[in-house]
């Protein structure tokens, strides 16, 4: 291989790890936000139910 294909090569390596990460994040994101919805949601129908 040249020098730039490895290059090139390293680079889109590089790409692919980051765009994996910020998938990951997102889907952690996303996660904790249906937790907290989820929570929200059954101590809303807690207190209607206890009144």
């Amino acid at each position: 291989m040249t020098t730039t294909a490895k290059i090139a090569a390293a680079f889109c390596v590089l790409i692919a790890l980051s765009s994996c990460a910020n998938t990951i994040k997102g889907f952690g994101r996303d996660t904790a936000n249906t937790v907290n919805a989820t929570q929200n949601a059954g101590n809303r129908v807690a207190r209607a139910a206890s009144h």
